[in-house]
């Protein structure tokens, strides 16, 4: 059986993900757990970026627009923040983007929306 990649890291962003929506419940949009996120993040000590931009490169140009993930930390492991009624292959795929535009190799997708936080780990 192969090591988790991040295995530490994944579980402390894991635990403080679980701690906000304890306090905050289920019901509010992405941008709040996202701000109590920030907060969270600071107040335990873990690295992160807020809406760290990425360039999309095709046939060799950089196109207009960005890329924004919602969270970088410890700036290894992307983290995408949802509400949504049900998780979809349209946020894994995002999500697994994400990953292929950063060089990240771990990104731990959440939803906020149910009465118990849901995660899942994508690994590239």
């Amino acid at each position: 059986m192969s090591e988790l990649i991040y295995k530490e890291e994944s579980y402390k962003i894991i635990g403080v993900c679980m701690e906000v929506h304890r306090i905050l419940g289920h019901g509010f949009s992405e941008i709040i757990y996202q701000d109590a996120l920030e907060v969270a993040f600071r107040q335990a000590g873990i690295p992160f970026q807020r809406s760290r931009p990425y360039h999309v490169v095709f046939k060799g140009e950089i196109l207009p627009h960005q890329y924004l993930a919602n969270f970088v930390v410890f700036d290894k492991i992307i983290l995408e923040v949802k509400c949504v009624a049900q998780v979809t292959d349209e946020h894994i795929s995002q999500t697994i983007n994400f990953l292929k535009i950063s060089g990240c190799k771990l990104g731990l997708l959440l939803n906020f929306a149910r009465g118990s936080l849901q995660h899942q780990r994508l690994v590239l």
